[in-house]
């Protein structure tokens, strides 16, 4: 057998070349696209049929289902979908990945797009070398399609010549003569090389290749698209490990569906494989097992991966609350775990009116504040934790929160914007610039939180210890910054329809400030006279500081809607 290591290697390096050229061609459509990805999922997914079809649109684009379903497991996390809402996009992009196929079917085997690769990269060249970011973007999405087509064309011609070794057609043989058991067996081989690979896509190439070659049927190919799809689901539910229960369940429902999908299939599988054959080649029982090349096979195999995800998502698109009711069942909330976060009132899109809308703004601005004093509470509870795994596992709860507390904010406010567009009243329009000023000074009491955790966390990792005195002065401290949220709270549960009370929350900023200068001034002396060390009063110290900048961005947020009703009441 002439097919020693270095071709194995060059095997391999082809396969890597034909990932890397994926991966750049997906990164760089990302970047292309920025945000407008996030704000097409977020604002399309109204709906089953939206979110479908939004799944089949952004996959489409980027050339990955596991980047999209990805990005779906994080908005999910992040609050900015439901579970029925990721679903629908899951289900779209199972179908937005058959267009990989496609391509690969028909430029891979038709076109020698090989011979044209280093031309591109030429072309590309100059425009990644340039300082306008649009443009060093689309140079590397060029980049990235030209070195997936080399890599393809490298796959194909560093693949064993079967003629020449009959030997390994006679091993795949061994394995594909069990009828029935034979397909389960591939299905199995496509399942762990996508796993392993982690990209169907490359996995895809592969099989194409081997199918077209005649290596193996039709039948056995299919077989391997199959463990594709169930293989491909390992990757978002990797990254859905560190997320929230939601994510998970976002992630197990792409398992799910593409397992059932794959099930059926199997049920069906020579009828349903007829029906391809017959469409290709005009014969249902056409043998597809003769060795050689039979670029045919590749457009029969491409059209069974797309029937196969079409059928399914029209089967499965009717049931998606049904498939939300399971994968909540098998993955209940557990008690005192994290919060399942989304946006209560303005993530389905605008109401019909403007002002509508508004109140319903100010509603979820109400929620993400409720939301921010629970951060506060963590903050709380830190600093009052001794157990390692315990202050850990806090710490990147208030980390997530932050993160959460980031992108609830750019939602809210692009929200505000879309409003600020229709048709509202001067009173109206007072009031949205006032909730746009309290959705980012919310955010900042956000960051607030977030820096109190990072110096409790310095502290614990220094082992520092605060005394009796120091201790109550920082709990008092807290005490008062609690109260100043908790008053916020109250008077933003009044801006819609009762006055505005400032006075209580003027009150307690400036108790706030009164304290923060009687420890800021005991602070330098007991340093001086060696109570604690130095270290000790920095970590102090800046406890007190950031919680008097909580304070102050509390205020504002008072503020903001009090100034709000006081042009109004001039008018």
């Amino acid at each position: 057998m002439n097919y020693g290591f270095s071709d194995f290697l060059t095997l391999i390096g082809a396969l890597g070349m034909f990932l890397y050229g994926m991966n750049l061609m997906s990164e760089a459509l990302q970047k292309v696209a920025g945000d407008r990805l996030r704000s097409i999922l977020s604002a399309m997914t109204s709906n089953r049929i939206g979110g479908i079809l939004t799944g089949v649109l952004v996959t489409a684009i980027i050339q990955s289902s596991s980047a999209t379903t990805v990005m779906v497991v994080s908005f999910v996390n992040a609050g900015l979908l439901s579970l029925v809402q990721s679903i629908g996009v899951i289900m779209g992009a199972n179908i937005g990945t058959t267009v990989t196929a496609w391509i690969i079917s028909i430029a891979g085997f038709k076109c020698d797009i090989g011979a044209i690769a280093l031309p591109l990269m030429g072309l590309a060249l100059p425009l990644i070398f340039q300082k306008r970011f649009i443009l060093k973007y689309w140079g590397e999405f060029i980049v990235g399609f030209a070195l997936l087509f080399k890599g393809l064309e490298y796959l194909k011609t560093s693949v064993p010549d079967v003629g020449s070794n009959p030997e390994m057609l006679s091993f795949l043989q061994d394995y594909t003569s069990f009828g029935y058991g034979s397909i389960l067996l591939f299905l199995l081989v496509g399942t762990i090389l996508t796993i392993v690979v982690q990209s169907s896509s490359a996995t895809m190439a592969i099989t194409l290749i081997m199918c077209s070659n005649g290596w193996i049927s039709l039948e056995i190919a299919a077989a391997m698209v199959l463990g594709e799809n169930i293989g491909t689901t390992v990757t978002a539910n990797i990254a859905a490990l560190s997320g929230n229960t939601s994510a998970k369940r976002a992630a197990l429902s792409h398992f799910f569906f593409n397992v059932f999908g794959v099930i059926w299939v199997l049920v069906l599988f020579y009828p349903f494989m007829g029906v391809v054959k017959y469409i290709v080649f005009g014969d249902a029982s056409y043998d597809t097992s003769v060795v050689g090349e039979n670029t045919d096979c590749t457009f029969a195999l491409s059209l069974f991966h797309t029937m196969f995800n079409v059928c399914n998502v029209l089967i499965l698109s009717w049931f998606v609350k049904s498939i939300a009711k399971f994968v909540t069942y098998v993955l209940p909330q557990k008690e005192d775990s994290e919060e399942v976060f989304h946006l209560k009132h303005i993530s389905t899109g605008m109401l019909s009116t403007s002002e509508l809308s508004l109140l319903q703004a100010n509603k979820e601005i109400l929620v993400y504040a409720t939301r921010t004093r629970k951060m506060f509470g963590m903050v709380k509870d830190l600093y009052e934790e001794t157990d390692q795994s315990k202050f850990a596992k806090l710490y990147t709860r208030i980390e997530k929160y932050e993160a959460i507390s980031d992108r609830v904010e750019v939602e809210i406010a692009n929200y505000l914007t879309k409003v600020s567009e229709g048709r509202l009243s001067a009173d109206s329009k007072q009031k949205l610039l006032s909730m746009l000023k309290m959705v980012s000074e919310i955010e900042s009491i956000g960051d607030s939180c977030y820096n109190l955790a990072r110096t409790i966390s310095r502290k614990h990792d220094d082992e520092i210890v605060f005394g009796e005195d120091v201790d109550k002065n920082v709990k008092s401290m807290f005490s008062l910054a609690d109260d100043a949220i908790g008053q916020m709270i109250l008077v933003e549960e009044q801006f819609e329809s009762g006055s505005v009370d400032v006075v209580k929350s003027y009150n307690i900023e400036n108790e706030i400030n009164n304290l923060r200068n009687q420890l800021k001034a005991k602070n330098a002396q007991d340093i001086k006279t060696h109570l604690y060390t130095y270290k000790a009063g920095v970590h102090y110290m800046d406890l007190v500081t950031e919680c008097e900048k909580l304070g102050d961005y509390v205020l504002n947020v008072v503020e903001a809607m009090a100034e709000s009703k006081m042009k109004v009441a001039e008018k």
